[in-house]
């Protein structure tokens, strides 16, 4: 058994997986990451090694007393990689897009992908048959969006997500709704777009903590998968310890 730890901007998960089926996932404070692990192992005492990937803080104390409780790999560019990286700056990429596009070239071989994350950022990675990772885009999330409206003006409240009941805003909180929810699913569709004029065949992930809610929205042929990141960095695990 594997257990994966996914440290991101807002939220941590931890997932335990047998092969490649998810048995156990967990989304947590990292605050609570020493003693959430250790539950895991307790309760999961076939688990024989982890995988780190972290795009927030982790203190050199808890990466060693993680060391020292499991064998970790800690995901980083530098990894062993089942595609081709083509980024001008591989040291600057996230590990989190390197394991979306591990994922991609994996699940989905032989084929044009564009991965959406929907998380604290969208982020979109493109992927070609060839198994070529180009890159992509980043662009605020939802929540980063909303909250710009509030700490950037005097007078604009900080809302939380919710679907616009019109195009036409006819209160504040109504526009702002609107703006940040139709503007959000007009980028999605737009650079979803572009990509299909290039590419006629694109197959295309929506992932993330908002994809749910945006994919209900979304009026193109997309699959959602909320774990597609998760499975990526497992796939990566037994992929650099083999």
């Amino acid at each position: 058994m594997n257990l994966i730890i996914d440290i991101g901007n807002t939220a941590t998960k931890l997932a335990v997986f047998q092969r490649d089926k998810i048995l156990k996932t967990k989304t947590i404070e990292v605050s609570n990451l020493l003693l959430e692990v250790e539950n895991l192992l307790k309760k999961f005492t076939e688990i024989t090694q982890g995988l780190l990937s972290s795009v927030g803080f982790l203190s050199s104390e808890e990466l060693k007393r993680l060391e020292n409780r499991l064998p970790l790999t800690i995901l980083q560019s530098k990894s062993k990689l089942p595609f081709k990286v083509c980024y001008e700056t591989p040291e600057t990429l996230g590990v989190d897009r390197l394991a979306l596009m591990a994922a991609a070239a994996t699940q989905y071989s032989g084929k044009n992908v564009l991965v959406i994350d929907a998380g604290s950022c969208i982020t979109y990675d493109f992927i070609n048959a060839q198994q070529n990772y180009l890159g992509g885009a980043i662009a605020p999330g939802l929540q980063m969006r909303y909250k710009s409206l509030g700490g950037f003006t005097s007078k604009l409240p900080t809302l939380e997500k919710e679907v616009p009941k019109n195009f036409i805003g006819n209160s504040t909180h109504a526009c702002i709704h609107s703006g940040v929810i139709f503007g959000v699913l007009h980028e999605i569709e737009g650079v979803v777009s572009e990509y299909q004029n290039k590419y006629s065949d694109l197959t295309i992930i929506l992932t993330g903590g908002d994809a749910d809610f945006l994919c209900k929205q979304l009026k193109i042929s997309i699959f959602a998968n909320p774990d597609f990141l998760l499975e990526g960095l497992n796939f990566l695990l037994e992929f650099n310890s083999n």
